[in-house]
């Protein structure tokens, strides 16, 4: 039954949805509902669906009638409507005060009905010991006599989620909903409690709704070995972020000379890194996603520092930035990047361009912020390993990878490939999804390379530098104190 009270007195208060008379509790069915809107509906936009499980014929007189309650009426703020630029600006000038009139309006609340409805029954025959009747289902647990209890019925709210709520059109008279019903285990009902009450939980810590449907999709849109499986997973990616950023920190922090390292790659992290972050917020990504992009951000912002030797310092209030003195060894490895970059610019500008010219003329956006974002990290994602490029050239140019951090490289490599995983499970932009499998495959060059030009630990290089993350000034010593012990 349907009604704009929130509670359900009489019959005459409700207004019914349908009666499923051959019903068992073991037998999974869907049935699609239309409700008609009365006047008196279309006033009190909070709207409620009552379901019963009762024998007879009156759920109201029945003593050992089930009941379970639903608000399906939300009030949130509606999508966007993406529109075409191109066509907006340069053909369609009329369509101008219609799009800003959306715009303004779309901000606002309005009512949106939960379009799916799903209703669980324990299919087990439990027997539970009055003094432990587990606490998640005390809610649901009701006795008819001492010995006995009614089946457990309960409300899916797991599964539901945002894209499962569209606006409600007053001037429709009706309203459609779908309606499922499935048998579950005792286990599964009491995990999909615990999740439920869990994830109601994280409301005091700042959670929106928008990061609680997230969460939930991890739940709702996978079985439970996945689920499992995601759970492990996401365990060893921490795990491998944490040592990853420590180690890239570590080495970054010791380093002093930018030789064999692609300067030009360094700065293009950086500003890579720091379009995709802009791109995820703007497209409403996980907060799974969005929180080790962003530290992963800030962290190639200060490689910059590192690798122009950046150093600020305050003359009173005004502070001042000087660059550090560039060596010859550095200088021949800028010259290596210079090369590979000039080759490469005269495939990548005109391919980003006409990206971007596609994009505006033939794709819908939300609006010019929008396909700015989208069109920078397009080419970010479609071309971001041309600029992984002179890094490979300079480490075939040098015959040596002694100088990469390769503990970083491996953390980072276990990660891309665990990313892998997760670009089917946790949501985020297609084309972020594709990215991983463009590190995959830089991954493996590099890799190759460290097959290529194997590194002796205890050998020096040409410019002083060992395979571990040891100073160069502490090798240049270790090697001058054996020449003249020789020489002794």
């Amino acid at each position: 039954m349907s009604s704009t009270a929130p509670q359900s007195l009489s019959n005459t208060k409700c207004q019914q949805m349908f009666d499923y008379d051959n019903f068992t509790i073991t037998q999974p069915f869907e049935r699609t509902v239309v409700i008609p809107l009365k006047s008196q509906f279309r006033k009190n936009t909070t709207f409620y669906i009552h379901l019963y499980l009762y024998q007879g014929h009156d759920p109201f007189r029945d003593q050992q009638a089930l009941y379970r309650k639903l608000e399906i009426s939300k009030f949130l703020v509606p999508q966007q409507d993406f529109i075409n630029l191109f066509h907006e600006k340069v053909i369609g000038i009329g369509q101008t005060n219609k799009t800003e009139q959306n715009k303004n309006t779309s901000s606002l609340p309005v009512t949106h009905i939960q379009k799916k409805i799903i209703l669980n029954i324990m299919q087990n025959d439990v027997t539970f010991d009055r003094s432990q009747i587990p606490q998640e289902i005390f809610d649901i647990f009701r006795l008819v006599t001492s010995t006995t209890y009614l089946p457990l019925m309960s409300i899916d709210k797991l599964s539901t989620r945002l894209r499962d709520y569209s606006p409600l059109n007053m001037s429709s008279p009706e309203l459609k909903l779908q309606f499922q019903y499935s048998p579950v285990s005792l286990g599964r009902l009491r995990l999909w409690l615990n999740f439920e009450r869990g994830l109601e939980s994280t409301r005091q810590w700042g959670f929106q709704d928008k990061e609680i449907d997230e969460i939930k999709g991890i739940f709702a849109d996978n079985n439970l070995t996945i689920l499992a499986l995601t759970f492990v997973v996401a365990a060893f990616h921490t795990l491998f972020d944490f040592l990853a950023f420590k180690n890239d920190i570590n080495y970054w922090r010791h380093r002093k000379t930018m030789v064999g390292l692609s300067i030009r790659t360094v700065l293009w992290r950086s500003i890579s890194q720091f379009i995709i972050f802009l791109y995820l917020l703007d497209s409403g990504a996980s907060l799974l996603v969005l929180i080790p992009t962003g530290v992963g951000t800030l962290i190639e912002i200060w490689k910059v520092t590192k690798a122009f030797k950046i150093k600020i310092r305050f003359n009173g209030y005004r502070p001042v930035v000087t660059f550090g003195a560039i060596s010859k060894a550095e200088e021949d490895s800028m010259m290596y990047d210079s090369t590979a970059m000039r080759y490469l610019s005269y495939l990548l500008y005109p391919l980003c361009f006409g990206l971007a010219v596609y994009s505006l003329m033939f794709n819908q956006h939300k609006n010019w912020y929008s396909w700015l974002i989208n069109s920078l990290v397009n080419g970010v994602y479609a071309f971001g390993f041309i600029f992984m490029m002179p890094q490979l050239f300079l480490n075939y140019k040098l015959k040596s990878v002694a100088h990469l951090p390769w503990r970083a490289f491996m953390y980072k490599a276990f990660n891309t490939f665990i990313d892998d995983l997760f670009a089917f499970i946790i949501t985020m932009p297609t084309a972020h999804r594709l990215a991983c499998f463009r590190d995959d495959f830089v991954f493996i060059i590099y890799l190759y390379q460290k097959w290529l030009y194997p590194v002796d630990k205890a050998r020096v290089n040409e410019y002083g530098e060992s395979f571990d993350d040891v100073p160069v000034a502490d090798k240049i010593d270790q090697k001058s104190v054996v020449e003249s012990k020789k020489k002794q």
